[in-house]
């Protein structure tokens, strides 16, 4: 009788889920195991009660930004029901928290008051650096204890001088809030949606700065920032900034799902971006070429605010013909404007993109064209 009790037990013990008091984290040993603390959302300074992520001004990576290993899962059981979403955010996340942590490395404030930039210049870059990584404990700790929380990877940004990086930075941040905007279309949760609202605020702001100190200009974009409704799309662009074969291997796919879709971009000769001006259309990845199908109308798709404009396109003759197309005169010159390629009018869902998407920036109007002229140096 004893043994059956023994035996009914260790079956329990065993089909019962079990649950992070009872579940050692399965951490691989070339992890010191260190990033494990951060499965606790009480661990370490908690954003929005501490000043950490404001008042930082060391040099140093700030918490969590010095912890860089994923953080493995400490209950058993399935994804909460945003995790997906929330894994791609801070995948993405650790990309703009270590773009702003190489500048405040790499340029002293000498090197940018050199380039014409404010004097607090790096002091702000610092701010946004801390406020990115209040980023990443919000979205570690939206991530449920069921699922990896991704680790950093390494990455490579454009840091040959202060006024390339700050360019650099300016589309970042725009193309930011692009995403964000279309990932609160993906989650379930009205919290969730609640939080994805309140980050895009802070990128906002970032964006504000930049084009109001650093380049003088006009800080509004009209009466709505630019809606991008496939956030994955534009999360894979970013790929390019990753070294590859960096990420640590148990890091979910980034972003996921994801289409690996022909990258877009103007070509190198282009002097306009502005609504009104005729560009070539240049499929940057020689290895991810799009294919038309002859029988088929294909459109060039603008965005620009919440709204789209296609313009058809003629695809006879690619790659050996260029593919130009006018951007919708239409549109205020104000923001960024999105492009893709697609095989139906207005890009009705994500199937439906064949290459891109294209950020391109309209504010300032002079850097749109040198950050085509970059991307080809």
């Amino acid at each position: 009788m004893l043994r059956w009790c023994l035996i009914i037990v260790l079956l329990v013990a065993y089909l019962v889920p079990r649950t992070a008091a009872n579940v050692p984290p399965r951490v691989p040993p070339r992890y010191s195991g260190e990033a494990q603390k951060l499965a606790d959302p009480t661990y370490g300074p908690i954003p929005g009660e501490s000043d950490h992520y404001s008042s930082y001004w060391g040099i140093e990576r700030p918490f969590p930004g010095n912890i860089q290993d994923p953080v493995f899962p400490t209950e058993d059981g399935p994804p909460g029901e945003d995790d997906e979403v929330w894994q791609n955010l801070l995948s993405a996340e650790w990309i703009i928290f270590e773009f702003y942590q190489q500048g405040i490395e790499r340029f002293t404030d000498q090197d940018f008051i050199a380039a014409g930039m404010p004097n607090n210049t790096r002091f702000r870059l610092m701010e946004i650096r801390n406020n990115e990584a209040g980023h990443l404990r919000v979205f570690q700790n939206m991530i449920s204890p069921t699922s990896i929380k991704p680790g950093a990877c390494k990455y490579i940004f454009p840091l040959s001088d202060p006024h390339s990086y700050l360019t650099f930075m300016t589309v970042l941040e725009i193309s930011s809030m692009a995403f964000l905007a279309g990932l609160a279309q993906q989650v379930k949760a009205e919290s969730a949606r609640g939080a994805i609202a309140a980050m895009s605020q802070t990128e906002a702001r970032h964006q504000a700065w930049a084009l109001m100190d650093l380049w003088k200009t006009n800080p509004f974009a009209g009466p709505a920032d630019t809606t991008f409704p496939y956030a994955n799309q534009i999360l894979y662009s970013t790929h390019d900034l990753i070294v590859p074969g960096s990420c640590p291997p148990e890091n979910p796919e980034y972003p996921h799902p994801r289409q690996l879709l022909p990258a877009l971009f103007a070509a190198s000769n282009t002097t306009s971006l502005s609504p009104g001006a005729t560009i070539t259309l240049n499929f940057t990845d020689a290895d991810n070429q799009p294919v038309f199908d002859p029988c088929i109308q294909y459109y060039a798709v603008f965005c620009h605010g919440v709204l789209n404009i296609s313009v058809p396109i003629d695809t006879r003759g690619f790659p050996d013909r260029p593919i130009n197309v006018t951007i919708p005169a239409a549109f205020e010159a104000r923001g960024v404007i999105i492009a893709l390629v697609a095989d139906q009018i207005g890009a009705p869902t994500k199937e439906s993109v064949v290459a891109g998407p294209a950020v391109m920036l309209e504010q300032p109007a002079r850097l749109g064209p040198e950050l085509v002229r970059k991307k080809y140096e």
